[in-house]
């Protein structure tokens, strides 16, 4: 009898498994799963067939951008910055573009880095001010 009810425990599992994974991509932006997600990809199956979906879903949305992606993981354009340059070399003129671009854009997202110590330092101040004028706007 208790066997007929192996597949509902199953299928049990899986919901409350899928509702923690969602309830946790929602919770703070994800900061939780992030992890987690990086941990599972480490595993060969699950980390390969996320990499053949990212690289699906690129190359769908921006062939070139993809083509370049796959020559420079080819060219170990990640390890060593005289690489990248010899490798940003042989990608055609589309393909330079699309790469520049997303780069730019990713470096856009990120912000304005600082370059010294100083700098650095201006731009936290700058940052815990900014923090202290959203709580008073708030407290009002």
């Amino acid at each position: 009898m208790t066997t007929l009810f192996i597949p509902l425990y199953l299928l049990g599992f899986l919901v409350v498994l899928f509702a923690v994974f969602f309830g946790l991509g929602r919770f703070r932006g994800g900061r939780y799963l992030r992890p987690i997600i990086q941990a599972m990809t480490r595993a060969p199956l699950l980390g390969k067939g996320m990499k053949k979906m990212s690289q699906a879903a690129l190359e769908r949305q921006n062939p070139e951008l993809a083509s370049a992606v796959r020559k420079l993981e080819r060219l170990g354009a990640q390890k060593d910055p005289r690489r990248a340059q010899q490798a940003l070399a042989q990608l055609s003129k589309a393909e330079r573009e699309a790469f520049l671009e997303a780069a730019g854009e990713e470096l856009q997202q990120q912000g304005p880095q600082a370059v010294n110590r100083a700098q650095r330092r201006q731009m936290q101040q700058k940052r815990q001010g900014q923090v202290q004028r959203q709580r008073g706007r708030k407290r009002r």
